[in-house]
C-alpha cells in the first residue's frame, strides 16, 4: 500500500482531495506514495503564517537557532530511515543519500551555531556606525531587520533534504515564517523531514508550513513584504519573475549552470593535483546521477588532453549503473521518466557538435530511469554552441580542447570559453602555477558565484567543487539565475530589510546594539 503525503498548514496536517499524483521508485518504477493539495485554502494558510511573524521577530537569534538545532538533532536521530527513503524515492546510492541528508543536518546545525553566537540580539548591524555631524554624537547605522511577510520556498527534485534545510535555516534565523514546497516527484523525503521538524515541538505556531504538491493560488496572493526562494529551471524562473514582479515580491533564483573544470597546463599526470582533478570530475559527473546544480558540465584541458581523455573514459566506463539499493552500484537512475527523456534528448543535441567518447543516449535497462555516464569531446569548443548554452541535467559532460603556446595564452582562451557559459554557480581550476591561477581566476570571477581552486596543498582536504558549504555563498549570475543564498550570515539578507537609522549614537546603541557591545554587556 502506498503512502498518502499530507501538507502542514495552519498547524494541522491535511490530506489533499481529488486526483492524487503518484511518486515512484525511479529504479523499479514501483509506486511509493501519492500526494495532492486540492481542497487546501491557501489564502487562509498564508494569513496564518503571516500572523506568526511578530512572534518570530520577538525571538532572539539564539532562540531561533535552537529551533534549528532541535530539527537538526531530530534528523540525525532518524538518519538511517531518511537514507532509505532517499534511495527509494530519489534513486540515490547510499553515498549519494548521505550527501543530501547529511548536508541538511550539517546546514541546520551550522545556522544554529550562528544563532548561539549572536545571542540575545534580534536584528543585525551591517558595518560600523558612521559619523554624520560635527561630533561623533550624531551618527548613522545600517540595520538588517526581518521582513514582515512570509518566505515561500520552491525546491528542486534533486535535493529534497538539503534544499529544504538550506532555505529553512537562513529563513528561521532571519526571523521570517516559511512555507516549504518541495518538488512533487521526490517529495517523500521532504515530507518525512517536515514531519520530524514538526514533531520536535520547536516551531512557533504558524512559523512553518509544508505543501506536498501544487501551491495552487498561493503565489498569486503574495505581496511586497514576502519572499520567494526558487531552485529550478530558467524557464520556470522567467515565468516567476513576470508573475511576482508586478506585485513587488522579492525573488531569489538558482537556475541552470554550465559549470566548468579547467586543468592548468602545468599539471603533470600522476601528480596530486592531477589525481584531485580526475577524482573531482568523475565524482561530480556521476554523484546523484549528475543531477546536481553544481555538477561539472564542461572540462577544459590543454596539452594533457590525450592523457585526460584516456583516464576519464577508463574511470567512467568502470562505474556500475543499476539499482542503488545494491551496495556494488556506483550510480543510480535519474529521478523521473521526464528527466530520462530530457537527458537523452540533451545528449543527442550535444552529439551533433561533439563526439561521444563513452556512454550515450541509448537505453541502459528495460525498466527504471537509467542512463550511462556520458563523456563527449569537442575538438573546437570555440565553434560550439550547445556545449556552452544547454545544460544536460544528468551524468553528462563535454571534454574541450584548449590550445595555447604559453600559460598566459591558455588562461586567456580557457577564460573566454568558460565565460561563454553565461554565468555559473561554480568553476573549478586545477593548477599549482600562481600566475596562471591569478590570470584565470580574476577573468572568470565576474561570471560565477564561487570559484574552487584545486592544488597540491589542498589535495586530501577538500570536499570538491560540487559541495555547497553553508559558510560560502551559493548562487551565480546570468544563466545561473542571479541569486545568492547561504554564505553564513549573508544568507539572512534575502529575508531581511536593510534600513538606515540616524540619530544620537547612544540611542542607536540602545535600539540596535552592535554585536561587540552586546558581547561586552553580556560578560558584565
Amino acid at each position: 500500500m502506498t503512502t498518502t503525503l499530507r501538507s502542514y498548514v495552519r498547524d494541522t496536517w491535511i490530506e489533499g482531495q481529488g486526483d492524487l499524483v503518484p511518486l515512484v521508485n525511479p529504479a523499479t518504477e514501483e509506486p511509493l506514495a501519492r500526494t495532492g493539495t486540492a481542497g487546501i485554502d491557501f489564502g487562509a494558510a498564508l494569513e496564518h503564517a503571516r500572523a506568526a511573524g511578530s512572534a518570530l521577530r520577538e525571538m532572539t537569534f539564539a532562540q531561533r537557532g535552537e529551533v534549528l538545532r532541535a530539527w537538526s538533532k531530530a534528523l540525525h536521530s532518524h538518519r538511517d530511515e531518511l537514507l532509505g527513503i532517499s534511495t527509494a524515492n530519489g534513486g540515490n546510492t547510499r553515498g549519494d543519500a548521505k550527501f543530501d541528508v547529511d548536508g541538511a543536518i550539517a546546514t541546520l546545525s551550522h545556522y544554529a551555531d550562528l544563532g548561539a553566537q549572536l545571542g540575545s540580539l534580534r536584528a543585525l548591524r551591517d558595518g560600523d556606525a558612521v559619523q554624520l555631524g560635527r561630533t561623533a554624537r550624531y551618527a548613522g547605522i545600517h540595520l538588517w531587520v526581518p521582513r514582515d511577510g512570509v518566505a515561500v520556498h520552491i525546491n528542486a527534485f534533486n535535493f529534497p533534504a538539503w534544499g529544504t534545510a538550506e532555505k529553512a535555516a537562513a529563513t528561521f534565523l532571519a526571523g521570517m515564517p516559511m512555507i516549504s514546497k518541495p518538488a512533487t516527484s521526490t517529495a517523500l523525503l521532504a515530507f518525512h523531514i517536515a514531519e520530524l521538524g514538526v514533531a520536535t515541538g520547536a516551531f512557533p505556531r504558524g512559523s512553518f508550513s509544508f505543501v506536498a504538491g501544487s501551491p495552487g493560488d498561493l503565489l498569486d496572493r503574495l505581496g511586497p513584504q514576502d519572499v520567494v526562494a526558487f531552485t529550478g529551471s530558467s524557464q520556470t524562473a522567467a515565468k516567476l519573475r513576470e508573475q511576482l514582479g508586478r506585485r513587488g515580491v522579492r525573488l531569489n533564483v538558482e537556475a541552470d549552470s554550465l559549470n566548468a573544470a579547467v586543468l592548468g597546463p602545468d599539471v603533470q599526470p600522476g601528480s596530486s593535483t592531477w589525481d584531485l582533478f580526475l577524482a573531482d570530475v568523475v565524482r561530480d559527473m556521476t554523484q546523484k546521477a549528475g543531477q546536481k546544480c553544481t555538477a561539472v558540465r564542461r572540462i577544459f584541458v590543454g596539452p594533457q588532453l590525450g592523457a585526460v581523455q584516456e583516464a576519464l573514459v577508463e574511470r567512467l566506463s568502470a562505474v556500475k549503473v543499476g539499482d542503488p539499493a545494491r551496495p556494488e552500484i556506483g550510480m543510480g537512475p535519474v529521478s523521473t521518466a521526464d528527466q530520462l527523456r530530457d537527458v537523452r534528448a540533451g545528449i543527442a543535441k550535444l552529439a551533433r557538435e561533439a563526439r561521444t567518447l563513452v556512454g550515450g543516449d541509448k537505453a541502459v535497462a528495460q525498466k527504471g530511469y537509467f542512463v550511462a555516464p556520458t563523456l563527449l569531446f569537442a575538438n573546437d569548443p570555440a565553434a560550439a554552441s550547445s556545449v556552452h548554452r544547454d545544460e544536460v541535467f544528468g551524468p553528462v559532460a563535454t571534454l574541450c580542447a584548449v590550445p595555447g603556446d604559453s600559460a598566459a595564452a591558455a588562461a586567456r582562451l580557457a577564460a573566454n570559453l568558460v565565460q561563454r557559459g553565461g554565468g555559473g554557480l561554480v568553476c573549478s581550476v586545477y593548477s599549482d602555477d600562481r600566475e596562471f591561477l591569478r590570470d584565470i581566476v580574476l577573468a572568470i570571477a565576474p561570471y560565477h558565484g564561487r570559484i574552487y581552486i584545486g592544488s597540491e596543498k589542498v589535495a586530501g582536504q577538500t570536499l570538491g567543487p560540487g559541495t555547497v558549504l553553508p559558510q560560502l555563498v551559493h548562487g551565480g549570475p546570468g544563466h545561473a539565475g542571479g541569486g545568492e543564498e547561504l554564505g553564513g550570515l549573508r544568507g539572512l539578507q534575502l529575508y531581511s530589510q536593510r534600513v538606515a537609522i540616524q540619530g544620537d549614537r547612544a540611542l542607536l546603541d540602545v535600539i540596535a546594539p552592535a554585536l561587540e557591545q552586546h558581547a561586552t554587556s553580556a560578560q558584565r
